[in-house]
């Protein structure tokens, strides 16, 4: 077994912020499996935490390593593990689920009602290495870049949002650029929508968004999305609206967008209870409105793998910024301005 210390970010106090400092090495149990950490990347989950808002105050029990997206190599296993060994090239499902709820027992693990989250719940992954219970490892192919492999957990996100309707032919519309929204993009790009509609306030992000096949892109700080979706689809609205800004607006926007019969996805989580128009924006339209969380398990991560080693998808352009673990407040900067797009620690 691996023992001794490692560097890690640490959640140390319930305050903004966070230090890098030496820590134990994880110790597994029988049914747990070390991995060394090769590229690990920044969430907004973890810049909430970093933020110390009000979510992380009521769900974050410092002090701890955080951090859930990852890559790395497999150095130890428990003695019980037998579906992945060492040496192994890995990357992991952050999902923690029982196994034993009805939605775990009827093929809805995504949906565990006693889900704990790697680097949430959990020791993460902004550190040397992280232990992972070995149900939730996913053997990544040896010619995969690292950084490419950290990022396949969110890609999932934005797998799961995109093709869970029928893209192909049909209007998409991703409001909110963030990361994974531009990764949303993408994968409508390789699910054959006929036409990609970007949305959001950040024209760093929204040029990203060009980069990663939006046909149009619209900054809500000077132009009226409404005006402009309703030129284009000559007033019939958007097929399929992902809603990934959580902005109470944007979310009304989308909904008025939507075209009837349409979907409206929703992976966003936004900090307030939101009021909506159910009557005439949803009832009458006859929209189906799905919640998004996280990734099927496996089916999602089954999906992104095929994708990227197809090369029907290309998410490289939203990698822009890699730094040493030690270089972290750097990366939380970045994503806290909105001035990158998947920002990379590497160990």
């Amino acid at each position: 077994m691996v023992s001794g210390k490692m560097k890690a970010v640490v959640k140390n106090d319930s305050a903004f912020g966070a230090v890098l400092a030496e820590v134990p090495i994880p110790h597994i149990e029988k049914h747990e499996v070390l991995v060394k950490v090769k590229a690990a990347s920044i969430c907004g989950t973890d810049v909430h935490i970093y933020n110390w808002d009000q979510w992380a105050q009521q769900r974050i029990k410092p002090p701890y390593v955080f951090g859930h997206e990852f890559s790395g190599i497999v150095k130890a296993v428990g003695e019980h593990v037998s579906n992945v060994k060492v040496g192994d090239y890995v990357s992991a499902e952050t999902h923690i689920v029982c196994g034993k709820c009805i939605p775990c027992v009827t093929g809805k693990q995504h949906v565990c009602t006693q889900t704990a989250i790697i680097g949430v719940d959990t020791a993460g992954c902004f550190a040397e290495y992280v232990k992972v219970p070995s149900q939730n490892i996913w053997q990544n192919p040896a010619d995969m870049e690292p950084a490419i492999a950290s990022i396949q957990e969110p890609l999932g996100n934005a797998v799961h949002t995109v093709l869970d309707s029928q893209p192909a032919g049909a209007s998409a519309a991703v409001i909110g650029c963030g990361p994974i929204g531009l990764m949303a993009v993408a994968v409508a790009k390789a699910a054959g929508a006929a036409h990609i509609v970007a949305i959001d306030k950040n024209e760093y992000r929204l040029s990203l968004a060009k980069q990663m096949g939006a046909t149009l892109t619209i900054s809500i700080e000077k132009e009226d999305p409404l005006q402009i979706v309703s030129a284009l689809t000559k007033g019939e609205g958007i097929d399929l609206v992902c809603e990934m800004s959580g902005h109470p607006s944007a979310i009304e926007q989308g909904l008025k967008m939507a075209a009837n019969g349409g979907r409206f996805h929703i992976l966003s989580l936004p900090e307030h209870p939101v009021t909506i128009d159910l009557t005439n924006e949803v009832v009458f339209k006859g929209l189906t409105v799905q919640g998004i969380t996280g990734r099927k398990m496996f089916s999602t991560w089954r999906q992104v793998s095929n994708l990227l080693q197809s090369k029907l998808l290309d998410i490289s352009p939203v990698i822009t910024h890699q730094f040493p673990l030690e270089e972290f407040e750097k990366g939380f900067e970045l994503m806290r301005e909105g001035q990158c797009g998947k920002v990379i620690l590497i160990p």
